[in-house]
């Protein structure tokens, strides 16, 4: 009897882990105004204009299913999210880059990595601003900033303003969202 609650348990996680993220794909970020400083207004306010989805590297669904595996196409085109825990890079300690595991643009330094305790990888920053991009994610009837890759628009996580200073923030991924290259490969490249 122990087992079939833990399993009931585990298995009303798994749902709604998966049901968690719907984002809104119609919100963009306001030029500007970076989202996670201003969410709650501008989402109780309304006032951010619709658009989204104009990113550089592009493809189309059929080539996204050839490019990517069943978990990274969940996950980076339907805006899925993995169990905690049990990912590939949580618990990664080595130096190096993350990189979009859709388009491959660098977005996280293992130099801005911290156990945050979530059972995800976390950042306190990413390489650089403009490598990602933020979105409303009015989803499972909260409001949660949903980070994206700035060059596909690939789903990657959400963050939080409960980080480590400097900045205060935690960058929650996926790693199914992202490869990671070793420092020592990087510099061979």
């Amino acid at each position: 009897m122990k087992y079939a609650a833990i399993f009931g348990i585990l298995f009303l996680t798994t749902v709604l882990v998966i049901a968690i993220n719907k984002p809104d794909d119609s919100i963009k970020k306001v030029p500007g105004v970076p989202i996670h400083a201003t969410a709650v207004n501008i989402a109780d306010n309304d006032t951010l204009p619709e658009g989204g989805g104009d990113f550089t590297f592009k493809r189309s669904d059929t080539e996204w299913k050839e490019i990517l595996t069943s978990k990274e196409y969940r996950i980076l085109r339907g805006g899925g999210t993995e169990l905690p825990y049990v990912n590939e890079y949580d618990n990664n300690k080595e130096k190096g880059i993350y990189v979009c595991a859709g388009c491959g643009q660098k977005l996280y330094s293992s130099e801005h990595k911290y156990d945050s305790g979530t059972g995800w990888p976390s950042y306190w920053r990413p390489i650089a601003d403009s490598l990602v991009e933020e979105r409303i994610d009015k989803s499972f009837f909260m409001t949660r900033i949903e980070i994206v890759c700035s060059n596909c628009g690939g789903h990657l996580g959400h963050v939080f303003d409960d980080g480590p200073q400097p900045t205060g923030l935690r960058y929650c991924m996926n790693s199914a969202a992202m490869d990671f290259i070793k420092a020592e490969d990087e510099r061979s490249n």
